[in-house]
């Protein structure tokens, strides 16, 4: 097998766009993957603004994201009694420079595969193909890769990344002594539904409280009928001593079985129980994250990705993440070459930050405002302003942008992650 100079072990969205960034920085590298064929799997993502500008300079265009998704125009909550709590623009609309998407991830997936195979070559991916390990080498490091046949080979290069996501092998020989995967006790169930968008068209919907609640929103352009796509996360939290104990991360299941929850979910807006009725894919998972880690480096190979922070949904910001990762990585590697101290710096610059992220949204994120409502009066109010008023909401949120990496004046003023023309020379 012939060998490379950056190693990426995961072909998920964080490992794809790691492939594109060093072909756009002129490094070669290749992308070992598990599945041995690479299809539109999941429902819904968001991708924020911070990490729309990093596909943006990529050379993804907006019409590439408007194939697969559609623009945010809005991002809400309410409260228990049907009520708006807090409501904002998103993207343009808010002022960024950049959209934000909502888009179905497999088909976003999708999109970033076919980019990666167009400019770097069908080889580019080597597919069911797992990398188990590592050692570290004078040049280097050699990964050692399982093939689905059950053969073994090895592949070596200047740098490892190991973006192969929350079961991460290259994580688990970097920190053998890591705590298992955390579950808090929250299950959800995701699925998608044609129905008519709500409110803008194209609102990001958050319902309940962090105990039992409701996420929903747009993926597509609405047909000819009115009808769009609509993912939906419906989410109750029970006990979880003696952590998961069902089978699977991310089953197929009946709307029948937890549909239940939410029968008081019927406002003049919105009938969830009539929605949910109306899926007819649906699927289980637990909200499970990893502790934070100390660091995402081991001299020539790197974590990226959920490999480096599982974190939970609740920000809707684990997808840019990963896409951040690997620009800062390229940005690096532009600085350091192809060396462990690009790795190093990579390190020092998201590491701490982004494990406080992962604890923040822990913590239930920007939902943490229907936890504070819910403390207050139950999640039914009359007058939200007499509950939380308007200064502390918006003081509330804008904390968690600003945690998150997408405060809009900040964002606005900084300079490109790579520079436009920058290569490895």
């Amino acid at each position: 097998m012939t060998n490379t100079d950056v190693i990426i072990a995961g072909g998920g969205i964080g490992g794809l766009v790691m492939a594109l960034t060093l072909h756009q920085i002129g490094v070669p590298c290749r992308v070992v993957e598990t599945s041995a064929e690479m299809k539109p799997l999941g429902v819904g993502i968001n991708i924020q603004p911070n990490a729309v500008r990093e596909l943006f300079d990529l050379g993804i265009t907006a019409s590439d994201l408007d194939a697969v998704g559609v623009p945010a125009k809005e991002w809400v909550l309410v409260g228990l009694n049907g009520k708006e709590v807090y409501a904002e623009p998103r993207g343009t609309d808010a002022g960024y420079k950049w959209p934000q998407y909502a888009a179905h991830r497999g088909a976003f997936h999708m999109m970033l595969y076919d980019k990666v195979v167009a400019r770097l070559g069908e080889d580019a991916v080597l597919l069911n193909t797992k990398a188990t390990g590592y050692q570290r080498t004078t040049t280097g490091v050699t990964a050692t890769l399982v093939h689905g046949d059950g053969g073994t080979s090895s592949l070596s290069g200047k740098l490892l990344i190991g973006a192969d996501g929350i079961h991460s092998a290259i994580r688990a020989q970097m920190h053998p002594d890591q705590p298992p995967i955390h579950w808090g006790g929250a299950v959800m169930w995701r699925g998608t539904v044609r129905a008519k968008p709500m409110r803008t068209g194209s609102s990001f919907i958050g319902l309940g409280t962090h105990r039992h609640r409701m996420v929903i929103y747009p993926i597509s352009k609405p047909d000819a009928d009115g009808t769009a796509l609509i993912n939906w996360i419906a989410e109750v939290t029970r006990d979880n001593t003696g952590g998961w104990q069902e089978q699977g991360w991310f089953r197929p299941t009946d709307v029948d079985s937890f549909v239940h929850h939410f029968d008081d979910f019927r406002y003049d807006w919105l009938d969830v129980p009539q929605m949910l009725a109306a899926t007819q894919n649906a699927y289980e998972n637990p909200m499970i994250d990893r502790d934070p880690i100390p660091t995402w480096v081991d001299g020539p190979v790197a974590l990226m990705g959920d490999a480096a922070h599982a974190m939970y949904p609740t920000g809707s910001n684990g997808a840019s993440q990963a896409i951040i990762d690997a620009r800062v990585l390229g940005a690096q590697i532009i600085e350091h070459r192809l060396t462990p101290a690009a790795l190093a710096a990579y390190d020092k610059q998201l590491c701490g930050p982004v494990s406080e992220l992962v604890l923040r949204n822990r913590g239930a994120g920007p939902f943490g405002l229907l936890n504070l409502l819910d403390e207050r009066c139950g999640g039914v109010f009359d007058d939200i302003e007499t509950v939380i008023p308007a200064a502390e909401r918006a003081a509330f949120m804008a904390k968690y942008k600003a945690a998150a990496g997408f405060a809009i004046e900040t964002l606005n003023r900084a300079p490109p992650t790579l520079p436009h023309g920058l290569a490895l020379a």
